[in-house]
């Protein structure tokens, strides 16, 4: 994966609006660990390992990166390079914890974290700091929740690599074949297509499409039989695709057909009511009315989306009771389902991206229960 997809002027504004987001909340500091922060923030492609890497940024700090010296290529390589941003590297038998904490301002700090930081280093940091650490959650989020231009084009660009997959269905899924022969001649279409990892990929036939986190098992498709593919992966820039359909194996049944035609409805109107303004859960709503309606209120199990980005899930999450009014630039998954335990499952998924005056669809393909094999 390329370590820093966009301009260093890209990851010179990420690290202000951090910095300056901190400053706001009243920390003195943020440490971030490996993971999706890191990556967006400084294009740094780190592990969370038993060696420290971690960025520590904040209004009373100098922007630094602790890092093993075994990865201090990885870093150079990176946007903290090109922006000269100080590094800390160390060796074995050093204390990298000495090194976050010879950052932090004198006295009782008020120090936040990332989310993904383990605790194998935060409790050491805690307890050299000697204050209680906070979740940075709330302010690196922001950042990462309202994409710019080049992360949609990002989005964009996975969009219709995995659309071009889900086109290319007819090739594998038919009756007789495991899901498992299924998803991995999948795998390899969604790296064929542009996608530089495969991150997820789901095909439940029948029953197990009743499960909305079924993932792949040696089951026989048969004739008949719906199937939930929902599939996913990251372009090299980082940025990530999922998408959702459901397929029947030859003809479905008057009833299954039915209600499919009423989830594809309910997606609809979830898309429909996405604009900057509207609630996160105003959104859920839409959908959730429309199954509702029709009797099956019951069969939708989960929440309606979720952000997508570096991650393929992060914030904002299309949940009910989540008040986050929209702003342009979010960007998050369309995907009502519905379950009948025993029987079968359907879900749709789009992602969309909230425009000036509603949303951008980033997935095209029909929506329509589609019959192959």
């Amino acid at each position: 994966m390329t370590a820093t997809p966009f301009p260093a002027s890209v990851y010179a504004a990420r690290l202000e609006r951090a910095v300056r987001m901190a400053g706001e909340a009243g920390l003195d500091a943020v440490i971030v660990g490996p993971g999706a922060d890191l990556r967006y923030l400084l294009g740094v492609q780190g592990d969370t390992i038993e060696r420290l890497t971690a960025l520590v940024l904040g209004p009373g700090v100098q922007t630094t990166v602790v890092v093993p010296r075994m990865e201090l290529a990885k870093v150079r390589d990176t946007a903290a390079g090109a922006l000269g941003v100080r590094v800390a590297d160390w060796v074995d038998g050093d204390d990298p914890y000495a090194l976050v904490i010879e950052t932090l301002p004198a006295g009782r700090p008020r120090v936040a974290v990332s989310d993904a930081l383990p605790a194998l280093h935060l409790i050491p940091i805690a307890e050299r700091v000697g204050v209680n650490l906070e979740l940075a959650t709330p302010v690196l989020r922001e950042g990462r929740m309202v994409k710019d231009a080049a992360e949609i084009a990002e989005l964009r660009r996975a969009g219709a690599a995995i659309d071009a997959v889900h086109r290319r269905m007819r090739e594998w899924l038919r009756a007789g074949r495991t899901e498992r022969e299924v998803a991995a001649d999948i795998a390899e279409a969604i790296v064929a297509e542009g996608h530089e990892t495969v991150e997820f990929v789901i095909v439940g036939s029948g029953p197990n499409g009743a499960d909305p986190h079924h993932e792949v098992s040696d089951r026989r498709i048969a004739p008949g039989d719906v199937v939930v593919v929902d599939i996913g992966g990251a372009v090299p820039s980082g940025y990530n695709s999922d998408s959702t359909r459901t397929y029947v194996v030859g003809s479905a049944a008057e009833e299954s057909a039915e209600r499919i035609a009423v989830l594809v409805r309910a997606q609809q109107a979830a898309v429909d009511a996405v604009r900057p303004g509207v609630t996160a859960a105003q959104v859920d709503a839409a959908a959730r009315r429309v199954l509702s309606d029709a009797g099956l209120g019951e069969a939708f199990l989960h929440r309606t989306g979720h952000g997508i980005g570096v991650s393929v899930h992060e914030e904002p999450y299309i949940a009910p009771g989540n008040d986050l009014p929209l702003r342009e630039g979010m960007a998050f998954s369309i995907e009502p389902g519905i379950y009948f335990a025993g029987e079968w499952g359907a879900r749709i998924e789009d992602i969309v991206v909230v425009t000036a005056d509603g949303c951008e669809r980033l997935n095209v393909t029909d929506h329509a229960l589609r019959a192959v094999g």
